[in-house]
């Protein structure tokens, strides 16, 4: 279960909530510090402050802090929104998550209730005279955090929300979704067999939802304790019902699974109502391509955020392909447990397929689809060109029957040609 709580661990620390708690706790600590180690400090020191200077720097922090908050939270809601609505509301997870945000807002309720405990103690008296120098020192250096946070946060307001930052990240997360399954191929698992033993039990799902996690090493151990072979059906992004199953098991005994197996097995098993990016670059894909077809919408007519999107597709693509990336799968640790690894030709529909689609009557968006395609032939004959293929000649059949001038049609049958794409297989296909 310790890939589970890691798993479970980094979704919270995520959340605005937690930095937010933890710096709040960070503060109030700081401010009572100086009641600790008060007898450390020379009462020499105590004359060279004010009495009233601490107070007065104190009550000026916490006033402005509640009100840049406040401001903040506003700004950090627009940002939400703008994300939601100028490029995919799947992406505003992502906006949320962003550390530069969570740190500024941390930082200023922390710094507020830092302000607020220091003029309550110093209300109450419990600083003294040499308490009240540590607590200037420290003030001091609160107020260097806060100034260099500010400035961090009005460079990054700048950004916040926008389309291309918005995008960027979703770029991000999918890259780090497919370099995973790059290292791991199966999640850690062997790959699904072709054919599978014939008396196999169903482990159905209690939940409806998305597949966000699977703990495949506590699979393992279920599966080397009970001396069974585990087939996982489906993988981070699949959609399961109630009763559907979520693995099969093949018992060589010939015994079934007792109910305490299978309750063990559907904890491995993290659903949610939504799909995550963690573990899912199909979902990425889909996000990006999702974005593209915005773009292309009637209502936005943006053709040129589409082919900014198809280049970075492209660029996800290359990950998969690249020879050197393919050097960077791990062997498998768990030896009984089996799972679907990722099928090139979902990827390509779920990137390729809605641009295509939705920009069929664009010259432009076709030409860079037929370009985009090109190059991941280019790269790697014997893994995208069939593919490629298939989807260029999809592409091409879409142009015409959209009703694209003939000369358009022409050129966009040229460029396939030219970029090697008219495999007479991948045709019939399509």
């Amino acid at each position: 279960m310790i890939a589970r709580w890691r798993w479970i661990v980094g979704r919270v620390t995520k959340r605005l909530w937690f930095r937010a708690t933890l710096f709040s706790v960070l503060g109030v600590i700081t401010a009572l510090l100086a009641v600790v180690f008060k007898g450390y400090i020379p009462a020499s020191l105590s004359t060279s402050v004010g009495a009233d200077a601490v107070d007065k720097i104190l009550g000026i922090i916490a006033s402005s802090m509640l009100a840049v908050t406040t401001f903040s939270l506003s700004t950090m809601v627009t940002a939400y929104g703008a994300a939601s609505s100028g490029v995919t509301p799947r992406a505003t997870t992502l906006v949320m998550e962003d550390a530069t945000t969570q740190n500024a807002l941390a930082t200023f309720i922390g710094s507020f209730l830092f302000s607020l405990v220091g003029i309550i103690a110093l209300s109450t008296g419990v600083y003294g005279n040499q308490g009240r120098v540590l607590l200037f020192a420290v003030t001091l250096a609160v107020i260097v955090v806060i100034v260099y946070t500010l400035l961090r946060w009005i460079d990054h307001l700048s950004k916040l929300g926008r389309v291309g930052e918005t995008i960027d990240r979703v770029e991000h997360a999918t890259v780090s979704a497919l370099k995973g399954r790059i290292e791991w191929p199966c999640l850690g698992a062997l790959p699904y067999p072709a054919s599978t033993p014939d008396a196999l039990i169903e482990v159905s799902a209690k939940e409806v939802g998305y597949v966000q996690h699977i703990d495949i090493q506590s699979l393992q151990d279920i599966a080397e304790q009970a001396q069974v072979s585990i087939y996982v059906h489906v993988v981070p992004g699949s959609f399961v019902g109630l009763g559907e199953p979520l693995v099969c098991v093949d018992s060589p005994n010939g015994e079934g699974v007792d109910e305490d197996i299978q309750t063990r097995i559907r904890a491995v098993f993290a659903v949610g109502i939504r799909r995550t990016f963690e573990h899912d670059p199909r979902f990425g894909l889909a996000v990006l391509s999702e974005i593209a077809s915005r773009a292309l919408s009637p209502a936005v007519n943006d053709p040129g955020t589409a082919i900014d999107v198809i280049g970075r597709g492209v660029r996800a693509f290359s990950w998969l392909g690249s020879p050197s990336s393919r050097d960077e799968a791990q062997a498998s640790e768990c030896q009984r447990v089996y799972v679907h690894g990722l099928e090139l030709e979902d990827m390509f529909d779920d990137f390729f397929s809605p641009i295509a689609r939705d920009g069929a009557l664009l010259v432009e968006v076709g030409v860079r689809l037929l370009k985009g395609l090109g190059s991941l032939v280019r790269l790697n004959p014997a893994y995208f060109s069939t593919v490629a293929a298939c989807h260029a000649q999809l592409l091409i059949a879409r142009a015409a029957h959209a009703g694209i001038l003939t000369c358009d049609l022409t050129r966009l049958q040229v460029i396939a040609q030219e970029q090697g794409l008219n495999d007479a297989h991948a045709a019939r296909r399509a």
